[in-house]
C-alpha cells in the first residue's frame, strides 16, 4: 500500500467536539481533501488520542494513495505529534509530519494551529509542506484549543496552597506530598522554566503577567493553577 501523509490543523476549539477537521499540505495532498480525526481513547498521561477513521486504506489522498494519520501526546519529549501510518494502519514506526511542544501542553487536547509552533519535520516531507503551520497554509477545528487553559487534575479537589498571589518574588507551596518536579508557563502555554521542586520558589525574574504552574508527583499526577506575577 502507497501511503502519502499531509497535516492540517485549523483554528477553533470546542469543548465537546471529539473530532478534529484538517487541511492543508497542499502540495502532497490534494487540495479538496479535509481529514477527520475521530477520538479514540485516552493515554496514561491523560492525553486525548485522535485518527482519521478508517484506518483500512480507504481513506482516499487526492489519488497519490491513501491517508491514514494519528494526533498524540509524546510524553518523552513533551510534545503533541503528528503522524502518518507506514500503510499497515498500526501506527507502529509511524512518518512523523509535524510536532508542537510550545501550545500550552498541560491541557488534554491538541493546539490549533495559531497556538504554539506545529513545526514541519522536514527530514521527513522534504519542505513540502509549505513550512510550518499557520492560517495561511492550513486549517484546524473541533476538539482544539487556541488560548491559555488549565485543564486536567484541578487544584479546587486538592489541598495544595500557593501564596502570596499576586507575587513579588517568592511563591510558597504547601499541602502536597510526593512532589518532585514544578514547571511555570507563560500566558501563550510555552513553558518558561523547569526545575525540581521546593517549597519556595522564586519568581522574581519573571515578567510582570498571568502564568501557570504546574506540579509533577513521583505518582505521575499533576496539578495546575494559575498566578499573577506583580
Amino acid at each position: 500500500m502507497k501511503v502519502l501523509y499531509a497535516l492540517a490543523l485549523a483554528i477553533g476549539s470546542s469543548a465537546f467536539a471529539q473530532t478534529i477537521t484538517f487541511k492543508g499540505c497542499y502540495n502532497l495532498f490534494d487540495s479538496s481533501n479535509t481529514f477527520t480525526f475521530t477520538k479514540t481513547g485516552v493515554d496514561s498521561f491523560g492525553k486525548n488520542i485522535y485518527i482519521t477513521i478508517p484506518v483500512n486504506g480507504d481513506q482516499d489522498c487526492g489519488g497519490l494513495g491513501v491517508c491514514e494519520f494519528k494526533i498524540q501526546w509524546n510524553n518523552s519529549l513533551s510534545r503533541w505529534e503528528f503522524l502518518a501510518d507506514t500503510g499497515n494502519g498500526d501506527f507502529v514506526n509511524p512518518y512523523l509530519i509535524y510536532y508542537n511542544s510550545t501550545g500550552n501542553n498541560v491541557v488534554a487536547n491538541p493546539p490549533a494551529n495559531n497556538f504554539g509552533t506545529w513545526v514541519e519535520n522536514t527530514a521527513v516531507t522534504t519542505g513540502a509542506c509549505g513550512g510550518n503551520l499557520s492560517a495561511a497554509n492550513s486549517t484546524m477545528t473541533g476538539d482544539v484549543h487556541s488560548s491559555f487553559l488549565a485543564t486536567a487534575e484541578s487544584l479546587k479537589n486538592a489541598k495544595i496552597q500557593l501564596f502570596p498571589n499576586p507575587v513579588s518574588d517568592f511563591i510558597r507551596i504547601s499541602g502536597i506530598t510526593k512532589a518532585e518536579v514544578v514547571e511555570i508557563y507563560n500566558i501563550s502555554g510555552q513553558l518558561v522554566r523547569k526545575e525540581n521542586f521546593k517549597e519556595r520558589l522564586n519568581v522574581s525574574d519573571l515578567s510582570s503577567g498571568t502564568f501557570m504552574l504546574r506540579i509533577k508527583d513521583s505518582d505521575g499526577k499533576n496539578y495546575e493553577f494559575k498566578f499573577i506575577k506583580k
